[in-house]
Formats: C-alpha cells, structure tokens, sequence
C-alpha cells in the first residue's frame, strides 16, 4: 500500500513536471512578430515587386523590406546596394513617390 503512494506521488510530480516544461517552450515558440527582428546584408537580386520602409520600434528593426516572388528580405538600410536598389525601383516605377510604410 506505501509503494503504491509514493509510486501515485512520483507520478502526479512527473506530470507537474512535464506539464511546466511544455508549458514553458510552448510559450517561446508562439510568439510570432509581423515585422523584420533583424536585417541581412545579403545582396536581393530577384525582382523586386515592392518596397517598404520599416521604422524601429523594438522588436522590430529599421529595415527595407523588397517584396519578390520568393517572399519579403528585411535588407539594412544603410548598406550602399541597398539605396541603389531603391533609387532603381523607383526610377522604374515613376507612380510611387516614397516609400510605403
């Protein structure tokens, strides 16, 4: 009858456990941001369909995001490649007068 306790005991602890641990990494793997947490130096150099300009504002970073068909890059906006790309994009594209945000 003892064995039996401390083996429910043991049990109910192990779940307590289990139950904290998931609890825990579930929380970390949730939080999802709609914005660029970080910039990439790396060059873009498929076609670029849009661009916007992201202000800081923590978590997010100061970034140019270009949109492609590949997805959106959040590209450091002090990079000199960077501001070619987008002097380009709106040398071709004499409807947009700025930046979207």
């Amino acid at each position: 009858m003892e064995t039996r306790r401390i083996l429910m005991r043991s049990l109910a602890v192990a779940v307590v456990i289990a139950s904290v641990i998931w609890t825990t990494t579930a929380a970390d793997t949730a939080v999802v941001y709609s914005c660029c947490t970080k910039v990439t130096t790396a060059e873009v150099t498929d076609p670029i369909l849009n661009i916007r300009l992201q202000r800081e504002s923590l978590p997010c970073v100061k970034a140019v995001i270009f949109k492609t068909k590949q997805g959106e890059f959040c590209s450091d906006p002090k990079l000199r490649w960077v501001k070619e790309k987008v002097k380009q994009f709106f040398k071709k594209t004499p409807a947009a007068s700025s930046i979207s945000d």
